[in-house]
């Protein structure tokens, strides 16, 4: 196995940081230009007319050149193929169908549609759910190609949705997935997966470089276009830090996407408990019911991610961790989670009309 050095990690980090940084303001000119720009409504947070979209776009250049170095770097000592041929062709449909979806608007379908091809280019690269193994029997399981594909799918196709959803304040998404992607890089490093760790490291520095413009209040949004290609992005590297082949091992990426997941979860079974479309959008998102107990952005998305580094030193944990114990911890955690969820009031119903935006909406992204 190829030893890990340091060296390529801080370049790749550095490197993609810096592209990132110098690549938003000309993308936020570039989507002035082109008119893709947010549009305020009744259901967004944002009051701000005109801010420009497609940040993922500087995002990707910054992964992609930070990426770039370190694979000219290992030369031949490394495999990239695969990870490269999947992030690089899959990335690139997801910014496409991002920055049509930003300007133009696409429906629900098209857009999963695209997201489940871009899954199987994934699955045929070999990023797959193929295994697991029994943490108290350690017991060894192959999953068959009829389970292994419909997994993989759901795993990909929903941190990518995921991703998009959380999205709804400033500098909430991005900086959710750097706190997840340093997590998970340090996940591959104590797998031996250094493939992973050069991805990770590529993915934070382009995020970090990023997020000065992002933050409240922001200069540039991600959009769809950053949205779906950070989720993409994560899921692979969570993929990655799996071949660990433990079940237990991969609760560690669960644990560390929690936040996005949990969203997500609780917000599909709140729609349907309300007989509407799940793919329905409303103000009910842990985001929006944080922005109302805290009052303003900036200490929403602060608090958020703090409770996604908690989960992420969780998650770490877990590396170490075997058999009952393990066991035990995650029912602990699980039920320290539905608590968590009651107290943020995500399971009642959502408060869509105008008083659910308080008395800092004008602040609001």
């Amino acid at each position: 196995m190829e030893t890990l050095h340091i060296l390529p990690v801080l370049l790749a980090l550095g490197v993609a940081a810096g592209v990132s940084a110098a690549a938003t303001p000309m993308i936020g000119r570039m989507a002035r230009a082109f008119q893709v720009v947010d549009r305020p409504d009744a259901r967004k947070v944002n009051r701000r007319p005109d801010i420009p979209l497609l940040g993922g776009l500087s995002v990707a250049m910054g992964f992609f050149v930070g990426l770039s170095v370190v694979v000219f770097l290992a030369g031949d000592r490394l495999d990239f193929s695969g990870h490269m041929g999947a992030m690089l062709v899959g990335g690139l449909l997801l910014l496409a169908l991002g920055a049509w979806d930003d300007r133009f608007s696409l429906g629900a379908w098209p857009k999963f549609g695209i997201q489940i091809g871009v899954g199987l280019l994934a699955i045929s690269y070999g990023f797959q759910i193929a295994h697991f193994t029994d943490p108290i029997s350690r017991t060894h399981w192959e999953l068959p190609v009829w389970v292994m594909v419909p997994a993989t799918l759901l795993w990909i196709v929903g941190i990518t949705n995921a991703m998009n959803l959380i999205d709804g304040l400033d500098g909430l998404c991005a900086g959710v997935a750097t706190i997840i992607a340093a997590t998970l890089a340090v996940v591959c490093f104590q797998g031996q997966q250094p493939v992973g760790v050069y991805f990770g490291a590529a993915l934070v520095g382009a995020l970090l470089g990023f997020l000065p413009f992002n933050f409240s209040p922001a200069r540039i949004f991600l959009g769809d276009t950053g949205a779906y290609f950070i989720g993409f992005a994560l899921a692979l590297l969570a993929l990655e830090s799996y071949r660990q082949l433990s079940l237990l091992t991969f609760l560690v990426p669960l644990l560390a996407l929690a936040v996005p997941l949990l969203d997500v979860g609780v917000s599909v079974l709140r729609r349907l408990r309300r007989r509407n479309n799940p793919f329905q959008a409303d103000r009910a998102h842990m985001h929006h019911r944080l922005l109302q107990f805290q009052g303003s952005q900036r200490q929403a998305v602060l608090s958020l991610y703090f409770l996604t580094a908690c989960f992420c030193v969780i998650a770490l944990s877990f590396t170490n961790l075997q058999g009952f114990v393990a066991v035990i911890v995650v029912v602990v955690v699980i039920l320290l989670t539905i608590r968590l969820l009651r107290n943020l009031g995500l399971f009642e119903e959502a408060a869509d009309g105008p008083d659910a935006q308080g008395p800092h909406a004008e602040e609001r992204r």
